[in-house]
């Protein structure tokens, strides 16, 4: 896998990560601590963006 292809994927479970977290969010009913664990996760996804981005050549600085 190219890192251009796993940079994709992991933005794309970052997006439907962040939806998950705004629908549970919108229900009163919502588990709290399956909330912290997804907000949890998108960090950690987040954090590996960073990192797959500072290894691609070419990249520019934010």
């Amino acid at each position: 896998m190219s890192l251009q292809t796993h940079l994709t994927e992991l933005e794309r479970k970052h997006r439907q990560l962040e939806e998950a977290i705004a629908q549970a969010a919108a229900r009163p009913s919502s588990d709290g601590l399956s909330v912290v664990e997804m907000k949890r996760k998108k960090l950690l996804l987040k954090e590996e963006i960073e990192r797959v981005r500072q290894t691609m050549p070419g990249r520019t600085l934010h």
